[in-house]
């Protein structure tokens, strides 16, 4: 249904189709001059402008004018007499009109249809533009790299909860891929064909913010030369993803409840309220019971966002993984270099599967993507973030060299090393990665590791690969 304005200076007219329209489920405006039509224009937002052609002063063709100008997304259809048709067709012809309809017995029907027919196109074009935006995420689930338990359980969550209308909020530290999982949760979901629309809160200044999200009409403020949707009503029907949830001000936070609580928005400087249908999902890398408690983060807006908490587990807590990435990565970047890189060095594989990863994917992926342009090989040899490696190295007295992993010093980590499960996830990790690299055939990823099939299979057993 849509937001429908009736221009008319004949009251039986305005009145008829405020009834028909209002029947079928759509919200109504009318006005009975185009002087009121204009300033109706200015201070909200119409899917479709129905108008008379013929009336005194302001004329149909000067609102059509204007509705192009200040709301070129709304529909103009045009209500026309015998001697104003060439007019018509006119405006029809240079783009301006969507529709026009002669005024005669079956007009309330004809208007009904061409509204339709409107919102239809409408419709259909909003889902285009989300498709080709969306192209690239339809498989996100399989996006999500990764066959550690963790991980997993993750995937299994997002399948559970991406059938629901429930708010979801996301937890993780900044590089593990919460959009990612997001996305996921969108495709997997009864609105993957709608649109998905991603925003960072913390990238906008508070005035800023809010006319993104709400959006605004005409004169709203200095430079707001026409009115634009916000990506609250981008989103209708699909999925808003906010991210950085925790940088919001407490002003913006007492908005977005409100929005959450009446499912409609209010765009800056308008008078009117748009429902809306959205599945809000929000992220944060911080710790919001802690900000609530301080009293930074409202209590009922972060009640209303965590309906169903998820948490996407640091990389440095599946460390198994890491070889799957680093493969996924290199088929990334290497052919998008040019470069016939085949493989991982065994020696920085190890140190890869060792390192803690404080920027998490994000940090694995530009290291990758570095390592890849400065190789000259056919065999990819990576170079750790210099300062943290060494710091890692000097506090853990560990450090790997030919592959294998050895004792620099006497010292270790001040709370200990659980070197079984240390050496376990570095074995495991390596097995995942020669795997990868060919394709699956164990006899290759023997070949690959340096030892015999037989202890292959032995070490694959005891990992369950």
């Amino acid at each position: 249904m849509g937001n429908i304005l009736v221009c008319d200076d004949e009251r039986s007219i305005c009145e008829m189709l405020d009834i028909a329209l209002r029947r079928d489920g759509h919200k109504v405006e009318t006005v009975k001059s185009g002087e009121d039509a204009k300033r109706k224009l200015e201070s909200a937002l119409y899917d479709v402008v129905v108008t008379d052609i013929k009336m005194p002063n302001t004329d149909g063709i000067e609102v059509l004018r204007y509705a192009h100008q200040v709301s070129p997304d709304s529909a103009v259809i045009l209500i026309t007499a015998v001697d104003d048709y060439e007019a018509a067709v006119e405006a029809v012809k240079a783009g301006g009109a969507t529709d026009y309809i002669r005024k005669s017995p079956g007009l309330v029907d004809e208007i009904k249809l061409a509204i339709n027919r409107a919102l239809e196109k409408m419709t259909l074009s909003r889902q285009n533009f989300a498709f080709k935006r969306d192209a690239a995420t339809r498989n996100s689930l399989g996006n999500i790299v990764g066959a550690s338990p963790a991980m997993e359980k993750l995937k299994q969550t997002i399948r559970t909860v991406a059938s629901t209308q429930s708010t979801i909020l996301i937890y993780g530290e900044s590089g593990t891929g919460k959009e990612l999982v997001a996305r996921a949760v969108h495709v997997c979901s009864p609105r993957a064909s709608e649109p998905f629309v991603s925003i960072n809160c913390g990238a906008f200044p508070e005035t800023l913010l809010e006319s993104e999200l709400f959006g605004y009409v005409k004169g709203a403020f200095t430079g707001a030369n026409q009115n634009k949707r916000g990506l609250f009503e981008v989103a209708d029907q699909g999925t808003i993803f906010l991210d950085e949830i925790s940088e919001m001000t407490l002003t913006m936070q007492v908005k977005l409840l409100r929005v959450l609580q009446e499912r409609s928005v209010r765009p800056v400087g308008g008078t009117t309220e748009i429902p809306i249908d959205v599945r809000v999902i929000a992220a944060t890398n911080r710790d919001l019971d802690k900000q609530v408690a301080e009293n930074t983060f409202r209590e009922d807006l972060y009640y209303r966002l965590s309906v169903i908490p998820v948490s996407v587990p640091a990389l440095r807590e599946r460390r198994e993984d890491v070889p799957l990435l680093v493969n996924h990565f290199l088929k990334k970047y290497a052919p998008a270099a040019g470069k016939g890189i085949l493989r991982v060095n065994v020696e920085s594989l190890a140190a890869l599967c060792g390192y803690d990863w404080p920027g998490n994917v994000r940090q694995l992926e530009n290291t990758i993507e570095r390592a890849v342009a400065l190789e000259t090989g056919e065999e990819l040899n990576v170079e750790l973030p210099a300062e943290r490696s060494k710091a890692k190295a000097a506090a853990a007295g560990v450090g790997v060299a030919g592959g294998t992993v050895s004792a620099g010093s006497s010292s270790v980590l001040p709370e200990g090393v659980d070197m079984e499960k240390y050496v376990a996830d570095i074995e495991r990790s390596l097995l995942l990665a020669a795997l990868a690299q060919s394709n699956g055939v164990q006899t290759r990823a023997a070949e690959v590791l340096k030892i015999s099939y037989r202890s292959f299979r032995h070490l694959a057993k005891k990992y369950e690969l």
